[in-house]
């Protein structure tokens, strides 16, 4: 079986309730659910969570939530393999053997339901474990600058002052959108950026993060744009 499971705490401190606050007219964690939908990739799709507005937004949109998350894993200190780890336990004591599952995040409204099959044939690969969403950074990391305690500046990596831009190595960081993994490995609790994972790459324009409400504003003015 393959299960899409999307966290969705009640308790986001920076947006409160950010996971269910409208955007462009919908619930945020909506368009992970409907993503997850539209890709059939999924046998399941559950919501985890810890609050019950959040559930029933849930299950409006068709998503299943057969349990609510415990407290022990619903703050602010709880990571996403932990939540992933008792989505799996959960489904074990209730006899059921999922083989694949994708943690969608519920702030992810630029995802699209090919990225989801593009992730699911990649972690298919049997010397694949995970498979995540990615994108490139817009400027040379090799050329970041750290603010030291003098009030000044000094370059991360010097000797790359002078060095021509298309001769540096292009670099990448999680577009935090989704994570598929072979149940075994979750349950091990493998580390997912590593050789057995495969990125799958985005284009800029349809990765934000939305942690704050500049972050917020950021995703609501690219999205507007991109539907145009």
């Amino acid at each position: 079986m393959r299960v899409a499971m999307i966290p969705a705490r009640g308790g986001s401190k920076r947006i409160p309730r950010k996971n269910i606050k409208l955007f462009h007219g919908k619930p945020m964690i909506a368009y992970s659910i409907e993503a997850a939908q539209k890709s059939g990739c999924f046998d399941k799709i559950i919501v985890s969570t810890d609050d019950q507005e959040i559930a029933d937004v849930a299950l409006a949109y068709g998503a299943e939530v057969p349990f609510l998350r415990p407290a022990n894993i619903s703050d602010d200190h709880a990571t996403t393999m932990d939540v992933i780890q008792h989505t799996i336990q959960w489904f074990e004591s209730q006899s059921m053997a999922v083989d694949l599952l994708c943690c969608i995040y519920a702030t992810a409204p630029f995802i699209l339901p090919g990225d989801l099959s593009a992730g699911l044939a990649a972690v298919s690969e049997s010397n694949i474990d995970y498979a995540f969403s990615a994108t490139s950074f817009a400027f040379p990391i090799q050329r970041a600058i750290a603010l030291n305690g003098h009030g000044t500046v000094e370059m991360l990596q010097p000797e790359h002052l002078n060095t021509r831009s298309q001769d540096l190595a292009e670099a990448y960081h999680d577009a935090g959108q989704f994570y598929w993994g072979k149940v075994a490995a979750f349950k091990a609790g493998k580390v997912i950026f590593s050789s057995s994972a495969k990125a799958i790459l985005l284009p800029r324009k349809r990765v934000q993060d939305v942690d704050t409400y500049e972050d917020w504003e950021l995703a609501e003015a690219l999205y507007a744009v991109m539907k145009v």
